[in-house]
């Protein structure tokens, strides 16, 4: 009878030894998933947070989402068929690069697909985002939501206010953002105060694995 991979241990000599626990908990977790589900979807997002994911979470809590470095990671899925824990799941190891997590689910692939193909929110704009519009504040006074004690805010961030009779003053057309342009850590800011979302929240399926055939595939 063939030996099984499942529980094959990955040693941690090649490590440093700070964070060897945590790197060795990284490691048990996901081989543990390993065994536990039928496929494994590499994904990327470009903006991961963690209320946004929370919620994806939720809806998917029978499936598992896994985050770590990503050389632990693949060290844990086995980086070479020598050391994979399962039938060409090296492949998969070797895509775990950049900003990404792991998907286990048993869910049949179709349906993981066609759920994060149509599955994104807005979300505000992070300093380095660069806009495809241009958006400004008009000359005038601001709405009365903003109230008289926000004014040195606007102002420290750069906002060309004055506070008249308790209503914050634009002095002249400000622009929070201009096409093409990243945004700063200031802009970002006012950005999300005057409620513009211009990014989204969106897991991206990139490559996936399936136990029972062994195959991997390029989404």
């Amino acid at each position: 009878m063939p030996r099984s991979r499942r529980d094959k241990k990955i040693s941690l000599t090649q490590t440093t030894k700070k964070g060897n626990d945590l790197k060795q908990n990284v490691i048990e977790k996901v081989q543990k998933a390993v065994g536990e589900y039928n496929h494994i979807f590499v994904f990327h997002t470009n903006n991961i947070r963690n209320g946004k994911l929370k919620k994806v979470r939720m809806l998917w809590r029978d499936s598992k989402f896994l985050f770590g470095k990503n050389k632990v990671m693949a060290h844990a899925l086995g980086r070479d068929e020598s050391s994979e824990v399962q039938p060409n799941i090296h492949k998969l190891a070797e895509k775990i690069e950049g900003q990404c997590g792991l998907l286990f689910t048993n869910k049949k692939k179709e349906e993981v697909i066609e759920f994060f193909n149509k599955h994104s929110e807005s979300e505000y704009a992070m300093a380095g985002f660069v806009p495809s519009e241009t958006i400004t504040v008009p000359e005038g006074p601001l709405p009365p939501e903003y109230i008289h004690s926000m004014e040195p805010m606007f102002r420290k961030l750069g906002m060309p206010v004055l506070l008249q009779k308790g209503v914050i003053m634009v002095l002249s057309e400000y622009k929070l953002c201009k096409e093409g342009k990243p945004i700063t850590p200031q802009q970002s800011r006012l950005l999300k105060l005057f409620n513009y979302k211009l990014d989204e929240f969106k897991v991206t399926l990139e490559y996936v694995w399936s136990k029972e055939d062994g195959s991997f595939e390029k989404l």
